[in-house]
């Protein structure tokens, strides 16, 4: 047991620590900065599986139903 508590006060100070650095609670990430992470591995998918033609298509259906 006593090896138990030992781990739980390491992770207790690491956690400490990177509070430290100024880290956000999870869940609080900007929107810009979630989507510029997104948008690389979109793309990537895109290409690989080649749905840019599906994507066209899906992008000008909800531009004709805009009214655009």
């Amino acid at each position: 047991m006593s090896d138990t508590a030992m781990r739980t006060m390491i992770r207790a100070q690491g956690r400490k620590a990177h509070a430290s650095f100024g880290a956000r609670p999870s869940g609080t990430r900007h929107p810009l900065v979630a989507t510029a992470m997104v948008l690389p591995l979109a793309a990537l998918l895109v290409v690989v599986f080649g749905g840019w033609d599906a994507v066209v298509t899906q992008a000008s259906s909800v531009g004709v139903m805009l009214g655009r």
